[in-house]
């Protein structure tokens, strides 16, 4: 499966802002933070989250970033193409070219098998994911955790 790192951090970054979507833009740094994404990281998912339009930034203080639109729109599958991932489960990446230019044995088996992913990520949004209850436990978990380190800083 070629779903790597990058997908899944730009998943993980993007429910983290719905998450905190009522307290305005969010900083990259508070993701980072919370997350354990490093920052550097963060601003290269972001550049292409924005430039396929599900995320918004605004510039100077209290700036930061926000989804384009409500995380119910936003589909998990949209997400990992905006940062350039695939979830292919064949080696040929769909081509049918797996065995000496042509299809092989299995072909088939694992064409279907990457379309049923594509299918099951493109029907469920931040939105839904954000409605489980382990999702909330871990979020407030974060937070305070994120809240501890500031303090201790202070």
């Amino acid at each position: 499966m070629k779903l790597t790192t990058k997908g899944r951090y730009a998943v993980t970054a993007m429910l983290d802002l719905a998450i905190h979507h009522e307290q305005g833009p969010i900083s990259l740094s508070d993701i980072s933070a919370r997350q354990g994404i490093s920052l550097s990281y963060l601003e290269q998912l972001f550049a292409k989250l924005r430039r396929r339009g599900l995320v918004v930034s605004t510039r100077g203080p209290g700036g930061g970033y926000t989804l384009s639109r409500a995380a119910t729109e936003i589909a998990i599958a949209d997400v990992i193409t905006a940062v350039d991932e695939r979830v292919d489960t064949a080696r040929c990446a769909g081509r049918g070219d797996c065995c000496n230019g042509e299809p092989c044995l299995t072909h088939d088996l694992w064409f279907e098998l990457s379309q049923r992913i594509e299918d099951f990520l493109a029907t469920i949004t931040l939105g839904d994911i954000m409605q489980r209850q382990t999702v909330r436990e871990v979020a407030h978990r974060q937070n305070r955790c994120l809240a501890n380190k500031v303090s201790a800083t202070l």
